[in-house]
């Protein structure tokens, strides 16, 4: 979040000098990594030769078998993805979309591995579905072309430096063995049962209910659960990648489709291709910030991020406030003007001038605003981070959208598909539109730290629309406050609904719950931890220590050597 702590040892152990020096030097380990105002009862997490990052220790010991086996950082972010798909489907699975941002050949590239509507997907079709008002959440018509397993090809082909097979290999033993489910997990498995045994009648969906719930419930923690299709599956990626878009695996996506009432076809399948794109940033307390241009919601955390940087110093529940408002601003943005960046009006770096941003800046008052868009001059997640001894490091996210996605599974395949449709719109004029072929509005977003052109680090917060919010609160923590990794993540949280609701950990500080109350936000003050995202850091200092931390919101995990 953004609370700068006031337990005695701060004035022991927070710098006051520039915040660059901090992060990138020794001193800044010796002295804030002392410092841990919050109760995760977790500790920043160093290494030398390689780290892995992510929400489940079994996907991040994949990610690590890699590293040791010789693999790099992108070979052990496609062990890693691939692996929990198996052991968090409850977040992603094979049939997700996915983002990445990557350093590596001394640059950043960034990779967008989101698919589009089929090319009968039309919004005279979903009407025909009885969705009227809304794209529906379930079923074939919330469901887009899946992108995730082109993202391990690509950054395979790519960047990698071991085969394919060997790279999914530690997930296809997950998968054929089964793993113990992990707590976070099993809670999620059981409220998605709940809602789908409630939602999910049709007889196209009890492919789902065979694979993930075998017993007629979802798995309890520490119960063994396994999937053979899943298995087999994984193993046909790994030996022939195109499979999914061209061969045995594509036929039996499109099979299914058109048996039970979707529209998916080969043609959607073969003609879909990852896209290699430019990552774009803003600098925030000399760092800068990059996050994945639209049809991605990284936009929001840069707009909010820009926003605050001119901002004077405030105390802490001003500062708070401060922030809400500013995602406000984002966001409705966001939602009144992005989509896929072919249809969008501006281009999103118009949305990043500072002569527009200075005008949006001036609506940040003493009290919460109904937000409004503005009009610029032409001009269910899983998130992991790894970084290896010759530099490379990657932020890699990839997501369903809701849960187990669309609740459709591509029988004897493990197949969960996602439900990106859910988020297009049916209202004509605006540019997120359904048309067949056009990418949705996507909330998942992997970030990246640099300075001056050095790789600081990978990071994200996954979690639908709280990811921006996550990221610019973590940042905050981590750039402006002078927080390390884990502190950063440990810090209590607050999730902008709509309007003026806003949602807050119980471990905010009453005092600056009653000002924003006082400020006129509507307050929810909650110990769940579904709303406030989940997020992993891994940053290298001047002499090249890697510094990895965890959520303790989730079953985190940092796997090192």
């Amino acid at each position: 979040m953004c609370l700068i702590p006031t337990i005695n040892s701060r004035k022991f152990f927070r710098k006051e000098g520039p915040v660059v020096f901090d992060i990138l030097s020794n001193e800044f380990s010796r002295q804030s990594h002392f410092d841990y105002p919050y109760p995760s009862r977790r500790t920043v997490v160093y290494g030398r030769q390689g780290m892995v990052a992510t929400t489940q220790p079994l996907a991040a010991q994949a990610g690590l078998r890699i590293l040791e086996a010789g693999g790099n950082a992108i070979d052990a972010a496609v062990a890693t993805a691939a692996a929990l798909t198996v052991v968090e489907p409850t977040s992603n699975g094979l049939g997700s979309d996915a983002f990445a941002i990557v350093w590596s050949q001394g640059r950043l590239w960034g990779l967008n591995a989101s698919g589009p509507a089929p090319g009968n997907m039309t919004a005279d079709w979903i009407r025909s579905l009885g969705n009227q008002e809304q794209m529906p959440s379930y079923g074939w018509g919330a469901v887009t072309v899946p992108g995730a397993p082109s993202a391990w090809d690509a950054l395979s082909k790519r960047f990698g430096s071991m085969a394919l097979p060997d790279v999914l290999a530690p997930a296809v033993g997950l998968a054929r063995d089964g793993f113990p489910v992990s707590p976070t997990v099993a809670y999620f498995w059981a409220r998605a049962y709940e809602r789908f045994v409630e939602e999910l009648s049709d007889p196209k969906f009890q492919e789902w209910f065979r694979i993930f719930a075998p017993k007629g419930r979802a798995p309890y923690p520490g119960e063994v659960w396994a999937s053979s299709s899943h298995a087999r599956t994984l193993e046909e990626i790994g030996r022939r990648p195109d499979s999914y878009y061209h061969g045995n695996l594509a036929e039996k996506i499109m099979r299914f489709s058109h048996e039970t009432g979707g529209v998916i076809s080969l043609d959607d399948l073969a003609t879909f291709q990852p896209q290699w794109i430019m990552p774009i940033s803003v600098n925030f307390h000399g760092y800068d910030v990059w996050e994945l241009p639209p049809n991605g919601q990284g936009l929001v955390a840069l707009m909010a991020l820009k926003l605050l940087a001119k901002l004077d110093p405030r105390a802490d529940e001003e500062w708070v406030h401060d922030q809400i408002e500013a995602i406000k601003l984002g966001f409705s943005d966001a939602q009144e003007h992005l989509a896929d960046p072919r249809y969008m009006n501006w281009p999103a770096e118009a949305f990043l001038e500072d002569s527009y941003l200075d005008k949006r800046r001036q609506l940040i008052g003493s009290r919460a605003m109904m937000p409004q868009a503005g009009a610029p001059s032409p001009g269910g997640t899983v998130y992991l981070a790894t970084a290896d001894r010759e530099g490379n490091m990657v932020s890699y996210i990839q997501s369903n959208y809701a849960g187990f996605g669309s609740g459709l599974v591509v029988p004897g395949t493990g197949i969960a598909l996602q439900n990106r449709g859910r988020l297009f719109s049916l209202q004509e004029e605006h540019p997120n539109y359904l048309l067949p072929g056009k990418r949705p509005y996507h909330t998942i977003i992997p970030g990246f730290l640099t300075y001056q052109d050095r790789p600081i680090g990978p990071f994200g917060v996954m979690g639908g629309f709280m990811q921006p919010q996550g990221h610019v609160q973590v940042l905050i923590n981590l750039l402006r406050h002078h927080l390390n990794p884990q502190a950063a993540l440990d810090a209590p949280r607050f999730y902008w609904e709509s309007g003026q609701r806003v949602v807050v950990e119980h471990s905010m500080p009453a005092k600056i719950v009653e000002s924003l109350r006082q400020r006129g936000h509507e307050i929810e003050v909650t110990d769940k931890v579904g709303p406030f995202g989940r997020g992993q850091i891994i940053l290298r200092n001047s002499e090249g220590i890697l510094m990895g931390a965890t959520e303790p919101r989730a079953d985190g995990y940092i796997a090192v050597f």
